[in-house]
């Protein structure tokens, strides 16, 4: 709003409208040429009576309104409102109604009568004249015109211009509607009543002004500096994720509004949007018999990793050192990314999960003394815990391993048997992975300290049987 001198009553009004009249005067005379013939009937006609009754009539060109229709679109004819916010029934959500005593009303109508609402914006210890004029303040009345009766002439032509400009009211074919129910029977065409809804230029000038604040304005900018520099600060930032902006009136915003013009068309919107689904960090071996299955192949580093090292073994490289550690760099990233699969699974799981929860029921037993060794722990398991105490269970996870491995770079490339002892061994004797791992675990459980790379039993039974 424009400010004018801290003085109050008559004398502060006056004073605000002469000050007004004489910058608005001077624009005028800056373009004329100091013995242009035109100057004399530019002052006079800026002389405070005469300029106040032209206003006077003009004022019917324009409407001031706190709820306009030209943001629906630009071409509608319809009924605006003024409604003063403090006017309206307090509600839980955001509204207008939120707005109480401090808010900027706007203007529509003829964009060359928009000078009119200016005078009317000026400011006087933090009062409108326009709205000491809807108030019947006696010292803006005074301050229009020394005769009562036409100050009260100016002020009644005034503060019509908060008033709707048509007889009743009245929407466009431009203008949106919607039946809202308001009766109990979906299927009754009574029960429904037409709305036309409007635009609330006056919130969304005070959210515009908030949100510019809070996105440019020097104490977010501190605080946002010291977010980036991750340093204490006193302050608060703020942020609006998902901000759009709607521009309004294209090149002519004035079009629209006087205050739409004031933000060169700019409207902020909020995201409204529901929130997004984001899958869990880490995926779960729900329905699986294995992790090798799905899962283990479904994080983004491991596909990545079988792709490299595929396309490397493909190459048919030189069996030199170079080879050999740049196959044993990739190995080493799929045995990390196996490591932190585990240990995020115990991490997020509750000890006993592959037994609790049904959706895990289908998981291989020797994943779950794996995957869930802290079950190991619960007193109704010492089956569970002596099966994980014999520590038969690595050589099984590294022979499911090397098969899955296996399997990821069959077709151009001949693996086999050797192939899968090779990559179970690079898991099982992983020193700062796997290895650190179990370690860690069998200090918690009592258990033996040696990782068998061995077959295990089972494989040895069949062995057995197989040879007689």
């Amino acid at each position: 709003m424009s400010e004018a001198p801290g003085t109050g009553g008559k004398a502060g009004y006056r004073a605000a409208i002469s000050a007004f009249l004489q910058e608005r005067l001077q624009a005028k005379l800056d373009k004329l040429k100091p013995d242009d013939p035109q100057r004399e009937e530019v002052i006079a006609s800026f002389a405070h009576d005469v300029w106040l009754a032209s206003a006077a009539k003009r004022v019917e060109q324009i409407q001031a309104v706190t709820h306009s229709l030209k943001p629906i679109h630009p071409d509608a004819r319809g009924t605006n409102l003024y409604v003063e916010p403090r006017t309206l029934p307090p509600l839980a959500e955001l509204g207008s109604h939120a707005l109480g005593e401090r808010f900027v009303s706007d203007v529509v109508g003829n964009a060359a009568a928009l000078d009119v609402y200016k005078l009317l914006k000026l400011e006087v210890n933090e009062r409108s004249l326009l709205t000491a004029l809807l108030a019947q303040d006696a010292d803006a009345l005074a301050a229009l015109h020394a005769d009562p009766a036409q100050a009260r002439a100016l002020r009644d032509a005034f503060v019509s211009l908060t008033q709707p400009r048509a007889e009743g009211p009245g929407s466009h074919t431009l203008a949106k509607q919607l039946y809202w129910l308001t009766g109990s029977d979906a299927c009754d065409d009574a029960s429904y009543t037409l709305l036309a809804p409007l635009y609330a230029t006056s919130l969304a000038h005070a959210v515009h002004a908030q949100v510019q604040e809070d996105r440019f304005g020097e104490a977010n900018k501190a605080a946002r500096q010291a977010r980036r520099e991750q340093k204490l600060h006193d302050g608060m930032f703020h942020d609006y994720p998902g901000l759009a902006v709607q521009n309004m009136g294209g090149t002519k915003p004035q079009n629209i509004s006087q205050l739409n013009s004031e933000r060169r068309g700019m409207n902020y919107l909020l995201s409204s949007l529901p929130p997004r689904w984001q899958a869990s960090a880490v995926r779960l071996p729900v329905h699986a018999t294995s992790v090798f299955e799905r899962l283990f192949i479904a994080r983004p580093e491991v596909r990545r990793t079988v792709r490299a090292l595929r396309t490397f073994l493909e190459s048919d490289p030189d069996a030199n050192l170079a080879t050999r550690e740049r196959r044993e760099q990739l190995l080493d990233t799929l045995v990390d990314e196996l490591v932190s699969l585990a240990a995020e699974l115990q991490q997020i799981l509750p000890p006993g999960w592959s037994r609790d929860d049904e959706r895990f029921n289908n998981l291989d037993d020797v994943e779950a003394l794996w995957l869930d060794p802290l079950r190991a722990e619960m007193p109704e398991e010492a089956r569970f815990a002596h099966d994980w105490l014999y520590m038969d269970w690595p050589a099984a996870i590294g022979k499911a391993f090397g098969n899955w491995l296996n399997q990821q770079l069959r077709g151009k490339l001949p693996v086999g048997d050797a192939e899968a002892r090779e990559w179970k061994k690079v898991l099982l004797t992983d020193e700062d992975g796997f290895k650190q791992q179990l370690r860690e675990l069998r200090d918690r459980l009592d258990a033996p300290h040696y990782i068998p790379i061995r077959k295990t039993h089972a494989e040895l039974v069949a062995l057995q049987e197989e040879n007689p």
